[in-house]
Formats: structure tokens, C-alpha cells, sequence
């Protein structure tokens, strides 16, 4: 089983994030879930949102202490928040960052990826939400999904929200898997 630990803020889409991976990995026929783990937290508090992939049911639903894949969508985290907590050397790690803001970064895992999932977002989208963009690193970096189900997914998700939206993300995660 994959199990898929997400970081980043209120707000940053987190829970969306995880909820995509699921919708594309049930395209992709296997069995997924999706769940945050968070109370009260206002706007920019640290969240954690978790995903699931298996080829048979998944029946257990407590957090991801040893994640699998880890995502972090807001670096800023880094330092301030356990983010690395229950990784290995065969944690695939997705950061949203350049490599070069992190050359001191010493973790267990030798998996370690970064995207200018911002930098995208901001270009594409005009907005600085990153939660669909860096999902087309996971895709390309785990191959737990493929992107034509992420893609899917998108149109799913956000098929209410206007082919202009939709048409965005979606380039947004091709670059991002680019």
C-alpha cells in the first residue's frame, strides 16, 4: 500500500490535493482514500492531508505516520513543523521549492524532488495555489497515478467551477510534470 502524507497551510488546498490523487488513482482502477487531518486551524495554520493507494481495499483509516510519499506544499513549513517526521531512505519526497533554496537539507531519504509548483501556479493559474500543480510532479516522480487520470480528476473536481479553471490546472500539472 502507498501511502501519501501532505503538507502545507489552510486554505493551500491540501485536502483537494489528496481528494485528486484518490479520484485519479479509482481512473486508474485501484483503490484509494482520502482524508485531512485538521480542527479548528484558520487560514495559514499548518494541515495535513492523507492519501491511500492500493491494488486491493484499504480498510484501515488512521493518519500516515510513515508515509511512503511525503508532499510538501509550502516550504516555509521546513524547520517549523515536523514535516520529515516517519520518513526513510525510500520516502519519495515532493517540495515545493527550487533545489537551490534547500542545499543544507539533511533527511533520510535519497528520493527527494523539487517543483516550482509557485512559480507555475503564478504563471498559469495567476494565483498562488499549488496544491493541483505539484500534483503533476507526483505523478510524474511516483507513477502511483497516471496523468491522463489526473486530468480526469481535475475535470471532475472542478467541472463547476468553469472550463477556464479546468483548462488552467490542467496545463498547470502538465508543466509541472514536464
Amino acid at each position: 500500500m502507498e501511502q501519501i502524507r501532505i503538507h502545507g497551510r489552510g486554505g493551500q488546498g491540501v485536502v483537494t490535493a489528496a481528494e485528486l490523487i484518490a479520484i485519479a488513482a479509482f481512473y486508474d482502477g485501484l483503490e484509494a482514500q482520502a482524508f485531512p487531518n485538521f480542527g479548528v486551524e484558520r487560514t495559514g495554520a499548518p494541515i495535513q492531508a492523507f492519501a491511500r493507494i492500493d491494488k486491493k481495499a484499504i480498510i484501515t483509516r488512521e493518519q500516515i505516520y510513515e508515509p511512503s510519499v511525503l508532499i510538501i506544499q509550502d516550504s516555509s513549513l521546513i524547520g517549523h513543523v515536523d514535516v520529515f517526521s516517519g520518513i526513510n531512505k525510500n520516502t519519495t519526497i515532493i517540495i515545493n521549492s527550487q533545489k537551490n533554496n534547500w542545499p543544507d537539507l539533511k533527511i533520510a531519504s535519497s528520493h527527494i524532488f523539487y517543483s516550482p509548483a509557485t512559480e507555475i501556479a503564478l504563471e498559469i493559474i495567476g494565483r498562488n495555489i499549488v496544491n493541483t500543480v505539484i500534483l503533476g510532479a507526483f505523478a510524474k516522480y511516483t507513477k502511483l497515478v497516471s496523468l491522463a487520470s489526473l486530468e480526469k480528476a481535475i475535470r471532475e473536481k472542478f467541472q463547476e467551477k468553469g472550463d477556464e479553471i479546468v483548462n488552467k490546472n490542467i496545463a498547470a500539472i502538465r508543466r509541472a510534470y514536464k
